[in-house]
């Protein structure tokens, strides 16, 4: 394990000790649960992101996409408990 300095401006601190008070720990539990927390947040948008760029390319690359109104329906269908095949991707009218 490293050690890294994080200067803290006095009101931060305070909140800090105080939440990890309340929450039954240390102040410096409480950071490092903090900076995991953050770490993994990054981490889980950097794929949300990476998904929707791959998902996009394939758009363009094949012009070929599923209307809302359609994956709506299946969706709420879904969300119902219903089972059914999902829409099909295909070229839409310009």
């Amino acid at each position: 394990m490293s050690t890294t300095t994080i200067r803290l401006p006095p009101d931060l601190k305070r909140r800090v000790q105080e939440a990890a008070e309340s929450a039954g720990t240390t102040a410096h539990a409480f950071i490092l649960e903090a900076i995991a927390e953050k770490a993994e947040q990054h981490a889980r948008q950097r794929d949300f992101d990476d998904t929707a760029n791959q998902r996009y390319a394939k758009i363009i690359a094949t012009g070929q996409t599923i209307p809302w109104s359609e994956m709506r329906r299946y969706l709420e269908a879904r969300g119902k408990g219903e089972k059914l095949a999902p829409p099909a991707a295909r070229k839409l009218a310009d």
